[in-house]
């Protein structure tokens, strides 16, 4: 299971405007609006906060994998923000979150999905691919990163 299969540069956004929570995941599912999988976009988007608020999705070295599984997809979904200050997912004192992975999924597919989470953390603990994560300035290069990492592990 490929991420970069699932990930489309329209889909990254590299300079989150948003500091808290909800208003960046609604930032990085935004970029997905108007894409066709999508049949239901508040859907996802209700599901995905209903999950965040009852499991926050806050990993290690601040990365975030905001998710919902819904039948209103025809396939999966991924779209990324990413924040250079850090938003804050947990409230004061706890880490922020810099890269956010908005993931949506049709229910059928729950092997899949589990597959792409498998692979995105794996390709997340990568320190150096964390970093030119970080400090890319490309969409386009943002996937390559991510795809060339997959392929070395």
């Amino acid at each position: 299971m490929k991420i970069a299969g699932f990930l489309k540069p329209e889909s990254i956004k590299l300079d989150l405007v948003s500091s808290s929570k909800c208003p960046a995941i609604r930032e990085v599912a935004e970029l997905l609006l108007n894409d066709p999988r999508i049949l239901d976009f508040k859907k996802l988007y209700d599901e995905i906060l209903a999950r965040e608020r009852s499991n926050p999705t806050l990993m290690d070295n601040e990365v975030a994998f905001p998710h919902a599984r819904i039948d209103q997809l025809s396939d999966m979904v991924v779209a990324v923000g990413r924040s250079a200050k850090g938003v804050d997912f947990e409230g004061k004192g706890q880490p922020t979150v810099k890269l956010i992975f908005v993931i949506g999924t049709p229910k059928r597919m729950v092997t899949e999905y589990l597959r792409l989470v498998g692979s995105l953390a794996r390709v997340l603990k990568q320190d150096e691919t964390r970093r030119r994560l970080l400090e890319t300035t490309d969409p386009f290069e943002f996937l390559r990163i991510i795809g060339e990492t997959e392929n070395q592990l």
